[in-house]
């Protein structure tokens, strides 16, 4: 095994135990167990378990932001942009699990505040500026952007969390409710809401 392969082999089998223990819950010994190799060998790839965790989450947080950014940047109008976003993150959840626990659970130290909170700040960048055209097209405050982009980033990632261990109903549906709730919510919108319940 080339070093590029043991090192590819060695994320593979952490992404594994890291989702079912957790970063304090697993041991390098563990790790070393499950490759068939000697503790040194991890310490010669990456330093540590913690050197070895960071890996592992930089490379599911590379691969999910791609795959958002992907649906965020095709020359699309913005309803079925923010279908592609919620159909990204859904699919990345049915394939890559393991990496969608990870990037949920622990921080790592090169990422303190947590690396799902750091990739939604990524996208919500991205979705604020879609919204901000769509409200300025609209004669809406473009500067309402901002908060609406992380209203439904929120609203997207936490229907996520709830769909990893529910799986029903399919993902394209709970796509289409999703923005169902978003786009039709944004079709009625007011320019100046306010809470009737002070009334």
């Amino acid at each position: 095994m080339t070093g590029a392969q043991r090192r590819s082999q060695l994320i593979d089998i952490g992404r594994g135990l890291f989702a079912m223990r957790g970063l304090d819950g697993t041991t390098i010994e563990e790790v070393a167990a499950a490759a068939g190799v000697s503790k040194p060998v991890i310490y010669e790839h990456f330093g540590s378990k913690e050197g070895l965790y960071t890996q592992v989450v930089e490379y599911e947080f590379r691969i999910l932001l791609a795959a958002i950014n992907d649906a965020l940047t095709d020359e699309a109008k913005p309803r079925v942009q923010v279908e592609r976003a919620a159909l990204a993150l859904l699919t990345y959840i049915e394939e890559r699990t393991d990496g969608f626990r990870i990037l949920m659970r622990d921080a790592p130290p090169s990422q303190p505040e947590g690396a799902f909170s750091t990739l939604l700040s990524h996208v919500t960048a991205r979705v604020e500026h879609i919204l901000s055209d769509e409200f300025a097209r609209r004669g809406f405050s473009a500067a309402d952007g901002a908060m609406y982009a992380q209203m439904l980033v929120g609203m997207v990632a936490m229907t996520g969390q709830w769909w990893l261990d529910s799986r029903t109903p399919d993902k394209r549906a709970v796509a289409a409710h999703l923005v169902n709730l978003a786009w039709n919510g944004l079709t009625g919108l007011q320019k100046d809401p306010e809470l009737r319940s002070e009334d």
